[in-house]
């Protein structure tokens, strides 16, 4: 720094030009682009690759613009919160502290930075709100806790700057819905009041409150950049979308087996590539090996020992189920670049800035060409380093996924994400937090409300529904006491009921818990969490795996499972609910493409070239479907009459479309199903012919009236009662219990089921069933794309093959069928035989 620099024409752009000169660095035209319009007031959302600085882009802007407010600013100390800093990873939260009081320490700027989350202490909380740090780094629901702490608007008075990291990873989420109507409300209380009649003494006399509020927003790529912008800052005209003329560098590498398995199967979860993966994380610094699920990720860190001892001590397992403190070792560890191979799970997907990675492995489908980017970015996380991630298919039919994610990286074909709407479990949530600090004018709030993108078309019917609902349950619950939340004191909605008070404070968030228990070994210590349906399916002295330990069950007790070591050689696998993800629909219009130029040879690519034996196979025994067709196999077993398609749409698309296509069928002649699915096609499974024919097949897929044949063929009152359990749990309606006491699986269950079942009966039109049924049947049922693969597949030749035994395309597909079935050593001893039976024929 120069020493004879005038204090009063301090520039802050030449403070930090200077500070990254020194250390032999300099700005992005992005990052000074961002910086310049920081500075002109503007708000704005920034698009960058990973690696590239995005976190500096907001963060230097703002101290660049304290800087140039504050000459004096190296002795200026106790500024009050100037930077709200939102992450949706506590992971990330610790990152983005460590990397921000590093730059404030060079620079010798005097402020604080804290992290707000689920971890926070007490202690820690109430130092926070005695004396606000400078930069106080936070998630969504500590928020919304935060608007629930009486005097929090004194809190927000000093704020110039609201970042929102990762918004492309919140934005599809009722998590961003809160982001969403909490940025509603800080904007409202930060609006400079008046200036005439401004009493001495006010904001506005002082001098706070003068300077304007800026909120941006910190996105990798998605396909839908314009209206992630559009949801975050409302249709403001001061707002502008800053994209990094920079593309990340990332190498794609395939770990092909031996040879291709004509018959493939997913059921060994891709440990038969431990052999080839162990070569490359030995050549490798730091690794991080990505499984898609927890019980991948367990098995795949059991396996990685027992293949190589020598790992012992410098590999590790992380993924949410892991006790946080481990999962902090963890992380302190990978910066510290003292373990070789981290077996993770989404839990480290986001931009945290693990210096020492050099080597991301892919186990299995990342299903998405965002989440597969966005793994990739952990390893080169530099500016001009290039990223290298492996991918380990778990089965021959994967390999086809190599090639077609190259292809969707080089176009950058890349996901939408589309916001949540109307989620009115989330707004009744929030009604009760505001009415806990200071009250609601209901005015007011509805203004606020509607200011927001999620609720824009929310009507004055809908939101007096939602009073009435939050004062006495609405119509069908209002004799019930617990049920009166909130009252209307002196024109004010407020909570007045102290127990209330502190249950909802327990239970402000979305994240709806899997009905987790603890595991707590008898010498003492957590070592994480697991689901209670898992548990309850053992006994005393059996052994299961968690957090890469063998652990035999000793008892249970207030649900906590106490366990102790063991060195048994046969253990089982946790399964955690939500596991099997859903191929999005742009990885799966990249892979029928791909497999398109499999079969045309167009493209002389060295992953299809060695798929050669496979694809020989299927159309020897079979056909292989061009882009314009689709491809329905006819196959008598001694299991049945199987009926196999090919629409290549993810998993919950097939599951839709196998359950609308067997209602159809039932609908010429009385005949029933079973229904097993993959993200390739799917099966239906009847015990006499399936009347499937040239003449028939074309109306069978016509879209016409599907929405009404979709309901008719999918129980969805039971899909709806799964979704109004968590919609539930997030407005309130039954509460899990407090922090140690957390109700049983079953009772809550039972408890929504009762009450859907009551509302169902006797207000059949109450908005929270109105929102399970909408929820049920975008999110499980993905009725919209459902729609449009019905669509595109009524304007397609329709091939009907009749193989004499499975195919290639099938084998996968029955294997899942017997899945639920066969244990795991029955069911491998099964597949054995069938691919050997498979081979004869070949």
């Amino acid at each position: 720094m120069k020493k004879n620099r005038n204090k009063a024409t301090i520039n802050g752009f030449n403070v930090i030009h200077e500070w990254l000169e020194n250390k032999g660095l300099h700005a992005f035209e992005f990052q000074e682009e961002a910086w310049q319009l920081y500075a002109e007031g503007l708000n704005g959302i920034i698009n960058a690759p990973t690696g590239f600085g995005k976190t500096f882009s907001v963060f230097l802007a703002v101290l660049i613009d304290w800087i140039n407010r504050n000459p004096d600013y190296k002795n200026k100390k106790n500024n009050g919160l100037q930077l709200l800093w939102i992450t949706p990873l506590r992971a990330l939260a610790k990152d983005i502290s460590r990397a921000m009081e590093a730059v404030l320490h060079e620079l010798e700027i005097p402020w604080n930075v804290s992290v707000r989350s689920g971890d926070t202490s007490t202690t820690e909380r109430a130092k926070q709100k005695k004396n606000m740090p400078e930069i106080l780094i936070t998630t969504p629901e500590s928020i919304h806790l935060l608007i629930a702490t009486k005097g929090y608007r004194e809190l927000f008075c000093d704020l110039t700057c609201i970042a929102v990291d990762e918004w492309h990873e919140l934005l599809g989420t009722k998590r961003g819905v809160q982001v969403e109507l909490a940025l509603s409300h800080i904007k409202k209380i930060k609006k400079p009041p008046p200036l005439s009649g401004a009493p001495v003494g006010s904001e506005r006399s002082s001098g706070r409150g003068l300077i304007p509020l800026r909120i941006w927003g910190i996105s990798a790529t998605i396909g839908n950049l314009q209206e992630a912008m559009q949801v975050l800052l409302g249709d403001d005209t001061n707002s502008v979308i800053i994209r990094a003329k920079q593309q990340k560098k990332i190498a794609l590498h395939t770990i092909l087996p031996e040879t291709v398995e004509r018959f493939p199967w997913a059921g060994h979860m891709g440990v038969k590539m431990i052999p080839h993966v162990l070569p490359v994380i030995h050549n490798s610094r730091s690794t991080l090996l990505f499984a898609n699920v927890r019980s991948q990720a367990e098995i795949w860190y059991q396996a990685l020992l027992d293949a190589d001892p020598s790992l012992a001590g410098v590999i590790a397992l992380h993924h949410s189920a892991i006790d946080s403190e481990m999962r902090t070792w963890v992380e302190e560890q990978l910066h510290l670049g003292t373990l070789k191979v981290v077996v993770c799970t989404a839990s480290l997907d986001l931009g945290v800035d693990f210096r020492p990675v050099d080597t991301v492995i892919q186990v299995g489908s990342p299903k998405g060409v965002a989440r597969f980017l966005q793994r990739a970015g952990r390893s080169g996380h530099e500016p001009d380093a290039v990223s290298n991630i492996y991918f380990v298919p778990t089965h021959s039919l994967e390999i086809v996924e190599g090639a077609a994610l190259q292809k969707a990286y080089e176009e950058q074909y890349i996901e939408e994400r589309k916001p949540v709407m109307m989620a009115f479990d989330v707004l009744i949530q929030y009604m009760v937090t505001r009415a806990l600090a200071e009250g609601f004018d209901s005015e007011e709030l509805f203004a606020e409300v509607i200011s927001t993108h999620s609720y824009a078309d929310l009507s004055r019917e809908e939101w007096e529904w939602m009073l009435a609902f939050v004062k006495q349950g609405g119509q069908a619950l209002q004799s019930y006491d617990e049920y009166h939340k909130v009252a209307l004191v002196e024109g004010r909605y407020r909570v007045v009921d102290r127990r209330i008070a502190m249950r909802h404070r327990m239970n402000i968030g979305t994240i709806v818990g899997d009905n987790l228990m603890h595991v707590k070994m008898l010498s003492g210590g957590f070592v994480g969490t697991i689901e209670e349906t898992f548990i309850s399916s053992l006994k005393p002295g059996d052994v299961f795996v968690l957090a890469g330990r063998k652990l035999e069950l000793v008892m249970v007790k207030d649900m906590t499972a106490m366990v102790r070591k063991s060195n048994a050689s046969k253990f089982y696998v946790p399964a955690w609910m939500g596991g099997r993800i859903s191929l999005s629909s742009n990885l799966a219009g990249v892979l029928r493409n791909t497999f398109q130029k499999a079969l045309s040879n167009q493209e002389n690519d060295p992953l299809l070239h060695f798929m050669k034996p496979l694809f020989d196979t299927q159309a020897e025994y079979s056909y292989i479907p061009k882009e314009s067709e689709l491809l329905v196999e006819l196959i008598e077993t001694k299991d049945g009459y199987h009926l196999f398609a090919y629409p290549f749409e993810g998993r919950m698309v097939h599951q839709s479309m196998a359950s609308l296509l067997a209602f159809r069928l039932s609908k010429t002649l009385p005949i029933t199903f079973s229904i097993a699915m993959n993200d390739y096609g799917f099966e239906l499974l009847s015990d006499q012919p399936i009347p499937f024919t040239d003449e028939t097949c074309k109306e069978l897929f016509n879209p016409k009236d599907w929405y009404a044949d979709l309901q008719r063929s999918i129980n969805g009152t039971e899909l709806a009662k799964r979704k109004f359990r968590d919609i539930s749990v997030i407005s309130g309606l039954i509460f899990q219990g407090f922090p140690g006491e957390y109700k049983k699986a079953r009772h809550l269950q039972n408890s929504s089921s009762l009450i859907y079942n009551v509302l169902q009966e006797h207000e059949p039109n109450h908005l929270l069933l109105r929102q399970a049924y909408y929820e049920a049947l975008t999110y499980e049922v993905e009725a919209e794309r459902l729609h449009t693969a019905l669509q595109r597949i009524y304007n397609q030749s329709i091939i009907i093959a009749k193989p004499t035994q499975l195919t290639p395309f099938c084998f996968p597909i029955k294997v899942d069928s017997l899945r639920d079935q066969l244990s795991s050593e029955k069911l491998e001893d099964r597949i054995k035989r069938m691919q050997a039976q498979a081979s004869k024929g070949a």
